[in-house]
């Protein structure tokens, strides 16, 4: 017995979905899938020959035809026809993943997907999304609005985790005919476990890496009137010459609380403008007391030096620092939702 699939005369198959040959009772043998143009879709068998599937995706609104042989346990001879048609996509969609391939990350970092228009059918798109660590890591998706989605392990990657992704969305529906454009992998290796933590009440950092203490230094965060807010912020991206500007995230820069100054070195820590930067200015305050704008001052030297120990992904935790509490969606802060929240899946449902 052997069954095609898609069956003969099926229409707006998914193009991303692999064709394939089953068979039961028997071994696979020939099998050609060809395109209207008579172009050849790659495949190959499954070694212990009870099939054969598509090595390549096929295109949107277009017809081919699968052609199979096989032998029975009988020694009889099988052949079958399937032909079929291909979705013609009402809307289609790209992603994009805040991971550049073969670079080092921090323990800390969230796997995020961000599409380029809204998404249907969350639950069918989470499964095209491939996510595979060694060793192997418990991790969970949340979604946050409608176009993007992350995905975090329930505690930090261990240092050495090798990360493999892949956003295989081409050809796949994800939700009232609207199809991914194309798929984005990438592969990306753990380094040292650096988390680093800023006291508001001693101005002090701490910076541990693999759990050994390595370096303190003194730090100046915000004033009362504009207090860093206090949780655990992921690093998202480093800047070599930088201009900090308030309006950025409303604060006109000729206003009383406004500013627009070019710093050396410069680490973002959140999407609302909370940075970790050299601050040549506040040097006298830094150790002694918290006079900035809600970022973590420092000096030009450890700035540099932080920033250069430390990547995207790495752990910035602010303790005794004020009233304000560090949303989870500010940015990558997704260690400040627990794990049974994150587990809920946030928008998806």
């Amino acid at each position: 017995m052997m069954t095609l699939t898609p069956a003969q005369g099926a229409a707006n198959v998914a193009p991303g979905e692999p064709v394939t040959v089953a068979v039961v009772d028997g071994k696979v043998g020939e099998v050609k899938l060809t395109g209207a143009d008579g172009k050849v879709v790659a495949g190959k068998p499954k070694e212990d020959g009870t099939g054969w599937e598509s090595a390549e995706p096929l295109g949107y609104g277009k017809t081919y035809t699968v052609t199979a042989a096989a032998t029975g346990t009988d020694g009889k001879p099988v052949t079958s026809t399937s032909t079929f048609s291909t979705a013609k996509p009402g809307r289609q969609i790209g992603v994009s993943i805040n991971l550049v391939e073969g670079e080092t990350v921090g323990v800390g970092l969230p796997l995020i997907f961000t599409f380029t228009g809204n998404v249907p059918d969350k639950a069918a798109t989470e499964k095209m999304l491939k996510i595979v660590t060694e060793p192997q890591a418990e991790g969970a998706f949340h979604w946050f609005g409608e176009k993007t989605v992350m995905w975090r392990p329930k505690e930090y990657f261990k240092p050495g985790t090798k990360i493999s992704v892949n956003a295989a969305i081409y050809g796949k529906n994800l939700g009232n005919n609207t199809f991914g454009r194309e798929d984005k992998p990438a592969k990306v290796l753990v380094g040292d476990k650096l988390v680093a933590t800023a006291d508001g009440g001693t101005h002090q950092m701490k910076v541990v890496v693999n759990d050994q203490e390595v370096k303190q230094m003194p730090i100046s965060m915000g004033k009362p009137s504009s207090s860093t807010p206090a949780g655990t912020y992921t690093v998202m991206s480093e800047h070599t010459g930088y201009t900090m500007d308030s309006s950025t995230y409303g604060v006109p820069t000729d206003s009383k609380a406004g500013y627009r100054t070019f710093v050396k070195y410069a680490v973002r820590m959140s999407n609302s403008g909370i940075f970790y930067h050299s601050a040549p200015w506040s040097v006298g305050s830094q150790g002694k007391r918290n006079v900035s704008h809600g970022c973590i001052n420092l000096s030009t030297e450890n700035a540099k030096w932080l920033m250069d120990t430390s990547k995207k992904g790495d752990i910035i935790t602010v303790t005794n620092s004020g009233p304000q509490v560090l949303e989870p969606t500010d940015g990558w802060s997704v260690w400040q939702m627990s794990w049974d929240d994150w587990k809920t899946g946030g928008d998806r449902n």
